[in-house]
């Protein structure tokens, strides 16, 4: 019944970030392009996003709901400043890059989380996740990466993107661990520090991107509800994210997450009358197949019966000396 339950909540964090971060976008995308509302705003917009985040995180504390658990504030800062640099150098990697470099430098976290989390955690991967990462690169990169041209500028900043992003992923589970700290706790420490920073250096640095002015931007009473509409979605896309990382880890986060990509061409298609050609279709087919071998990958180890063959020397030799618990291998990838 437990298990029942923790497969049901499993799904539910998965449902939760797949739908809010879709429609962040959708409402985004609305909010921001020229055709919609023109919002050109993109790093004040997060600010803006984290503040509601962490007025929702306050109200809950204030109201019981949720406890506060000491965190040092040297690793809230740390946490924060990996986070807007990673937030900062998708936005000039974006500006600076065509989409298609953009689209294979998102593309190439996966890999660069895998390699991180080895160097900090020591942790070690099946060949058959090996196996379906790589089909999961292939596939989104079929259906995403168009164009590709890069500048020395653009990949550098693409470089320091891919770095933090990957490092503030591996961060929100390491913390989680680290301090006994609930998602949704970790998240309502780190969202003021983030909404501080960025709405004070935010305006400034949309004014180097796009050469426009926050304070002469005509507010609408629609710009203001989209604006609204997408500060709700992303607490619930920040929440969730802090979520699934708790529960799996930064590598399934980026595995798992590319569904949202699938989900992204697909809506764009029925919604903005966008272009699905065939290779869009065999694209995101593949990255499907990568993505439910991955979930196979990871499982098959946890329903593997423990029997003597499986196990190494040293972990018959406490059983040998009469002890009752064994090392305990990595919950997640299966090779320690």
């Amino acid at each position: 019944m437990e298990k029942k339950k923790s497969s049901v909540s499993d799904v539910g964090a998965w449902g939760m970030n797949i739908v809010s971060s879709v429609g962040i976008i959708m409402a985004n995308k609305q909010l921001m392009s020229p055709h919609g509302f023109g919002f050109g705003f993109a790093t004040t917009l997060t600010g803006f996003h984290f503040s509601v985040t962490a007025l929702v995180g306050l109200v809950s504390n204030a109201t019981g709901y949720s406890a506060s658990k000491h965190v040092p504030l040297w690793e809230l800062v740390w946490f924060s400043l990996v986070a807007n640099a990673s937030i900062t150098g998708m936005n000039l990697s974006l500006m600076l890059n065509s989409v298609g470099f953009y689209q294979i430098s998102k593309l190439s976290m996966i890999p660069v989380v895998c390699v991180l989390e080895w160097i900090l955690h020591g942790k070690h991967f099946a060949r058959e996740v090996k196996l379906a990462v790589g089909v999961v690169v292939v596939g989104v990169g079929i259906c995403t990466v168009t164009d590709v041209k890069v500048n020395a500028k653009g990949f550098l900043c693409a470089c320091v993107a891919i770095l933090c992003t990957s490092l503030q992923q591996i961060s929100i589970g390491s913390l989680q661990k680290k301090y006994s700290i609930g998602s949704f706790e970790l998240l309502s420490k780190t969202a003021p520090i983030q909404a501080l920073s960025l709405l004070v250096f935010g305006p400034f640095f949309d004014y180097y991107l796009t050469g426009k002015v926050l304070l002469e931007y005509k507010l609408s009473s629609s710009a203001l509800f989209f604006i609204l509409l997408s500060c709700s979605l992303a607490v619930f896309c920040n929440i969730s994210q802090y979520l699934c990382i708790g529960r799996f880890s930064a590598v399934s986060f980026q595995v798992l997450g590319h569904m949202k990509t699938v989900c992204i061409l697909t809506l764009g298609w029925l919604l903005f009358d966008s272009e699905l050609t065939l290779k869009n279709l065999l694209g995101m087919a593949l990255a499907v197949l990568g993505m439910v071998v991955y979930s196979w990958a990871v499982e098959q180890p946890k329903t593997l019966p423990i029997t003597r063959d499986s196990l190494s020397e040293d972990d018959l030799k406490p059983l040998k000396e009469g002890m009752t618990e064994s090392p305990s291998n990595d919950a997640e990838l299966c090779e320690s």
